[in-house]
């Protein structure tokens, strides 16, 4: 089997590709990436010269580009390629609508092109909005509160609408927050890993009442897998861990695990529509497709920030 991994720089999708080539070693991918600020080559540095593993670079909002790309011959899409950062989004939503919208509408439409067999969105469970009990299923309606997760909405809504018009081989998917090595260090985690180990404080939104859903890149992947080879066309997939935290809590885990104290912390203001609480059911991805993620979140933390601290010249080189 050919995929080709959009997006297959970043963090979540130069995992994948990790994961990828691991357990199939029959399969070949593409790497198709823009190389913007957080897609870094250097994350696959160790596979770059497997015959299985080639690279091409361009932008998924270039029909040119992605139809060149998609006539190398696939058999799978997998969409990791987004702007994905909330605050970024707030200051310069044009990157997002460009990326996350038109360059789905873009890959939707060398689907259609091409025969592609398969289609994966990798979506948030963002674009659901925030909800103060209770979780997240499938079928609840969006009410995204950034121009991030609005981007990632109508993206996702294209996706449907052409499953529904066109029947499309298109599954999508809205996962929790995701964590671990190769995270770009505006991410909260390695943003907070970095600046321990660099001396400096902590800025924590609010009160750090907020709450996410997190789950290791790994489970991430494997979720993934299940639905690449078990899931079905059309259908939309929640991807969670069920470990909930607050920011403040959280905050707390790296604090201990760097050894430092509670006046490492620096309280900002808050974040402009931030979200209280993220969560999503995922007992149709547990139940369907019979997968489980195997990692928890406290184990899975303490190894993400020993990668941090042993590899400091990769994320020094970004900061």
């Amino acid at each position: 089997m050919k995929l080709l991994i959009t997006g297959g720089a970043g963090f979540i999708g130069s995992n994948f590709i990790h994961y990828i080539l691991k357990k199939y070693p029959n399969y070949e991918i593409i790497n198709f990436d823009k190389l913007t600020y957080a897609g870094n080559l250097e994350n696959l540095k160790d596979i770059e010269d497997d015959p299985r593993y080639t690279f091409v670079q361009g932008d998924i909002a270039d029909e040119n580009a992605v139809d060149a790309v998609v006539s190398m011959g696939v058999d799978v899409i997998l969409n990791y390629a987004a702007e994905t950062h909330v605050d970024r989004s707030i200051t310069g939503p044009k990157d997002f609508i460009m990326t996350d919208i038109l360059g789905t509408y873009t890959l939707l439409e060398a689907v259609r092109k091409h025969g592609v067999k398969k289609y994966i969105q990798i979506s948030t469970d963002e674009v659901y909005g925030s909800t103060p009990e209770g979780s997240f299923s499938e079928d609840d309606a969006f009410l995204p509160n950034s121009p991030y997760s609005a981007a990632k909405a109508g993206a996702d809504h294209l996706c449907r609408a052409y499953n529904v018009t066109y029947g499309l081989p298109v599954i999508v998917t809205h996962s929790c927050n995701v964590y671990g090595p190769y995270q770009y260090p505006e991410k909260v985690i390695p943003l907070f890993t970095s600046n321990l180990i660099k001396g400096k404080k902590v800025p924590l939104y609010g009160d750090g009442s907020n709450i996410r859903e997190w789950i290791y890149t790994e489970d991430h992947c494997s979720a993934v897998d299940a639905i690449l080879h078990k899931g079905r066309d059309g259908e939309v997939y929640n991807i969670g861990s069920g470990e909930e935290i607050s920011n403040k809590e959280l905050t707390m885990m790296i604090l201990k695990e760097m050894g430092k104290d509670e006046d490492m912390i620096e309280y900002v203001e808050d974040r402009l529509g931030h979200d209280w609480r993220y969560s999503v059911n995922s007992g149709k991805l547990r139940g369907d497709l019979e997968w489980e993620p195997k990692h928890k979140f406290e184990d899975a933390l303490g190894e993400t920030l020993k990668w941090y601290r042993e590899n400091e010249e990769w994320w020094k080189k970004l900061v």
